[in-house]
């Protein structure tokens, strides 16, 4: 743990499952607030799983079951009368391939504030809509065309205003699943540079399946295996000096 700043998720004893086949197993850890904490393994190894876990996304799939605890600011969030939308409001996801919605590049930045009732004024919603997109790093991008449409910004622009419609609802924590894998080497650097940027003021949970991104962008890093969470460590000791030898022949190419 970080000194004695208390986790902002901790993780305990969680076991899911799709209908009889178990996904994951017994997964105990701790996220630390406004750091970054990557998920790296092979596919189908449960890293994706988890990650829908922490804000409950997993709900939507029939099949699936959560056993143990997962504790937001010291609340179970698997509690029945939990928010989900407040949930995911305060733990918000950016997904694989950006997902924009078909309006115009202000509507998307501003579709959360207005679904989810931040009741604002017209120059108010301006300004966050602004200051979002300044944080997603896409204002110098888009500023004199914010009523174009989002679908005709590039790849590495739409994750950037997926990022942005993330932040206007002012989340705590952002789940980020593959954000960069859809993305060319230079739009992926614009979104490594933009989440050290977010870490100041927001704790990141990243999955990837590239793990010299997990080690230029995280802070810890967490080697899930068949459904398994192997190793749990500050990212700079698992990349030179692993505890666990299933680690050192993944990092160094000899599994996975």
């Amino acid at each position: 743990m970080n000194g004695m700043v208390p986790p902002v998720l901790s993780i305990s004893h969680l076991n899911v499952y799709y209908g009889e086949s178990l996904a994951l197993r017994e997964i105990n850890m701790a996220i630390n607030p406004k750091h970054v904490t990557a998920l790296i393994g092979p596919s189908g190894c449960g890293k994706s799983t988890f990650l829908r876990c922490l804000n409950r996304m997993n709900d939507t799939i029939k099949s699936a079951r959560v056993e143990g605890e997962i504790l937001f600011d010291g609340q179970d969030i698997y509690e029945p009368e939990t928010d989900l939308a407040q949930l995911r409001q305060r733990i918000g996801m950016v997904f694989q391939k950006p997902n924009p919605f078909p309006k115009s590049i202000y509507d998307n930045v501003a579709f959360g504030p207005r679904v989810t009732g931040m009741h604002m004024k017209k120059g108010e919603l301006d300004q966050l809509v602004e200051e979002c997109l300044v944080r997603a790093a896409l204002w110098d991008d888009v500023g004199d065309m914010l009523y174009d449409d989002a679908m005709n910004l590039s790849l590495g622009q739409q994750q950037r205003l997926c990022i942005a419609r993330v932040l206007a609802v002012q989340p705590e924590v952002i789940l980020m699943d593959e954000p960069a894998s859809a993305l060319d080497p230079i739009a992926t650097e614009a979104i490594e540079e933009l989440i050290a940027t977010l870490k100041k003021d927001y704790t990141i949970v990243i999955v990837t399946h590239n793990m010299q991104q997990a080690g230029r962008v995280s802070d810890y890093t967490g080697l899930f295996w068949l459904g398994e969470l192997v190793e749990f460590s500050p990212t700079a000791q698992m990349f030179t000096n692993p505890k666990e030898q299933i680690s050192e022949d993944y990092i160094t190419g000899r599994m996975g």
